[in-house]
């Protein structure tokens, strides 16, 4: 079964989330900083996911300073944006078989801890 994260290693909040679920060896990690995210990946991660949509981070810095707030962002966006600048991916991104969990939120750590168990 593949098990795999998009994390970043500058980001506590991905930090603490794989240490609290004592991810180690048995996870392909991929920094997505060093290690950038290819189309295929992120197709992947789309095709789990649903949309690039549920993929994007809403709370970058880089949202604000383009002013995306503003524009009505289509599919392809998100995907250009993620794949052009790696904050855009909300993270971390977790994936375990067929199923992947998207981003930090208390509910999201709580379905992937009770996967893993």
């Amino acid at each position: 079964m593949q098990k795999k994260v998009y994390y970043l290693s500058t980001c506590n909040t991905c930090k603490r989330i794989m240490t609290e679920l004592n991810i180690g060896e048995e996870f392909e990690q991929q920094d997505i900083k060093t290690d950038k995210i290819t189309a295929e990946q992120l197709e992947e991660m789309q095709q789990l996911a649903g949309s690039y949509e549920a993929l994007f981070s809403r709370v970058a810095r880089k949202y604000k300073e383009l002013n995306l707030k503003e524009k009505t962002l289509t599919e392809d966006d998100y995907k250009d944006y993620i794949l052009e600048e790696y904050t855009f991916l909300k993270r971390p991104v977790f994936i375990v078989g067929e199923e992947i969990f998207i981003g930090n939120s208390k509910k999201n750590v709580a379905a992937l801890a009770e996967k893993l168990n």
